[in-house]
């Protein structure tokens, strides 16, 4: 049964310390995130949900031009690997991409993201370093995850990754 009202969060999940990554990557969107083309600019986060009692995540490529979640992976760990397998979901042209901002999360900062990003000519870009809030990346991280998880996560119940995808 579809709800017609918003569904309402609480934060549970607490972030555990993770190295930052420190490279020297610029932040090209800088929070232009309007006056786009389609297929122009991809943002990306990662946000947890509950599988069986065990965190879990799932990673969406973003659309910036209409918020558009393009393609999503999930799975039991953090990884480039489950950003990479999203690209590879992607069934749009890649060359048609110009940048890709991320936050500064490893799983973004990874040999086998570089290779998909050089591949593609696709440009890369990394929030501001030390920015806690995230506002460098708010189309993912507050725009897109809230309403994902407001709208499509909270009240339900996954028993394995199966469901969740």
């Amino acid at each position: 049964m579809v709800s017609r009202y918003s569904r309402y969060t609480k934060l549970k999940y607490r972030n555990h310390k993770t190295t930052t990554n420190n490279a020297q990557i610029s932040n090209v969107l800088n929070r232009e995130f309007n006056d786009k083309k389609l297929n122009e600019v991809v943002v990306s986060d990662l946000t947890y949900v509950q599988v069986g009692g065990k965190w879990h995540y799932i990673c969406l490529l973003i659309d910036l031009f209409n918020r558009e979640v393009i393609v999503y992976n999930a799975g039991p760990n953090k990884t480039a690997e489950l950003v990479q397998q999203a690209f590879h979901k992607i069934t749009r042209l890649l060359k048609q991409i110009t940048l890709f901002h991320t936050d500064r999360g490893n799983e973004f900062k990874n040999k086998i993201i570089d290779e998909i990003l050089i591949t593609f000519n696709i440009k890369r870009s990394l929030n501001n370093k030390g920015c806690p809030y995230a506002y460098d990346n708010a189309v993912a991280e507050t725009t897109t995850y809230k309403t994902f998880k407001t709208e499509f996560i909270k009240g339900k119940k996954f028993e394995n990754l199966t469901q969740l995808k």
